[in-house]
């Protein structure tokens, strides 16, 4: 049958136990917390350095709300992240005040209990005394267990003195973390009132811009209906060209032509296997660009009665910057299509890349490419300045999301 101290014992080491995961689960979010929180102001400075460089340009109102649209989601994001952050730290300053008060009562009677230890050692220190109470026992057994206790006593109060110089450290340490949180807190705070300053003034910018933009509505509208139909051509004849590719690939393995995958070498096998293997840890494929448009279907940032569908994403970039592969990959097709800036298509096995908007290509249809080699330089609008990549995958004909495969993307 379990004693009761040793309940008491077992009781207490779950309950430390419980406290140390909860802890490591603190500090793990923390960290997690931060290094968003650094990604979010990485992305905002991106914004900030791409419009700095436009803004000489007369650029379009869509153009300028996207970058709206863009930066308010980042700041939000930003300002969500920091009171996340902010409010861990309370939880954490809490718990480390509680267990300096708890240490504080304990070190209060340790060392009570030390003191009073002390004085009754002192009245009995003489070694006169202890010898006579050695000799003072029955036999040699008692006097054995005497001598035991006496060295048992000593060692305990060497114990009692080494845990209140422990204790002592602890509540030290905890004091100057418990300090450190709280000027961690009033930074993230301080920190915090500069975004929302910097989110209202987008918003502020942003509503008078649409103001001005809602006089001329169906104007707006006759335009990006245009643009919808020759962004769905485009995607018409890329999913012709794919389907070309797939079926002459599984002729030549013999297969049936009607088939919605490539027919795959066991080189290719192994290169989409690795190209699956590294999705959401891909490069993106410009050096540096902020995602203007997502992927999927969307309310149009203009009006909001007309959907966006996209079947994968733009990146506005700096002038000059270079398309890059994102995996290793063949050159499948490049397209030449009228009124359009080429396209690259590379292949990963049964998956494909798409890079569109480009000014020159530097490849070859048929080149191996490698993992951030340069295939072409980004078209920039010589009227805004604005430098716009369009990027895609599919495997075979139907797209994912890029979001899901480029790394923090």
């Amino acid at each position: 049958m379990i004693s009761i101290k040793s309940a008491y014992k077992f009781c207490f080491l779950l309950l430390f136990l419980f406290s140390s995961t909860m802890v490591v689960a603190q500090n793990n979010k923390q960290k997690q917390l931060e290094s968003r929180r650094q990604e979010l102001r990485r992305e905002i400075q991106k914004i900030n350095t791409l419009r700095a460089e436009n803004k000489s340009k007369e650029r379009s109102e869509l153009s300028l709300i996207e970058d709206f649209n863009y930066k308010i989601s980042v700041l939000s994001n930003l300002i969500k992240v920091t009171n996340q952050q902010a409010n861990l730290l309370t939880r954490e300053i809490n718990t480390n005040q509680k267990h300096i008060t708890s240490l504080r009562d304990e070190l209060k009677q340790l060392k009570a209990d030390y003191a009073a230890m002390i004085v009754k050692s002192y009245k009995s220190k003489n070694q006169q005394s202890r010898i006579m109470f050695l000799l003072s026992s029955n036999d040699f057994k008692q006097a054995y267990k005497r001598l035991q206790y006496i060295k048992q006593y000593s060692d305990y109060k060497k114990k009692q003195g080494d845990i209140i110089k422990s204790k002592t450290t602890e509540l030290q340490e905890t004091n100057i973390k418990l300090l450190k949180q709280q000027e961690s807190k009033r930074t993230l705070i301080a920190e915090n009132r500069e975004v929302q300053k910097s989110l209202e003034k987008e918003r502020a910018q942003h509503r008078e811009l649409m103001t001005s933009i809602k006089k001329n509505l169906s104007l707006y509208a006759a335009q990006i209906k245009q643009k919808q139909r020759e962004a769905a051509r485009i995607d018409r004849e890329i999913d012709k060209i794919i389907r070309a590719a797939i079926a002459k690939s599984n002729a030549k393995a013999g297969k049936k032509a009607n088939s919605t995958s490539f027919a795959l070498t066991a080189e290719e096998k192994v290169l989409a296997s690795n190209f699956i293997a590294n999705k959401g840890k891909l490069p993106w494929p410009v050096e540096r660009g902020v995602v203007r448009l997502g992927y999927g279907t969307q309310r149009h940032p203009i009006n909001r009665s007309l959907t966006i569908k996209s079947n994968g994403v733009r990146i506005a970039t700096s002038k000059g910057a270079k398309a890059r592969a994102v995996f290793n990959g063949e050159v499948s097709e490049i397209l030449k299509l009228k009124n359009v800036n080429p396209i690259v298509m590379i292949r990963h096995g049964n998956y494909l890349t798409i890079y569109k908007n480009l000014t020159s290509v530097y490849v070859k249809k048929g080149e191996k490419v490698t993992t951030k080699q340069e295939i072409g330089e980004v078209f920039t609008n010589p009227s805004n300045g604005e430098t716009i990549l369009s990027f895609t995958i599919s495997k075979g004909f139907s797209t994912e999301n890029p979001e899901s495969w480029i790394y923090k993307m």
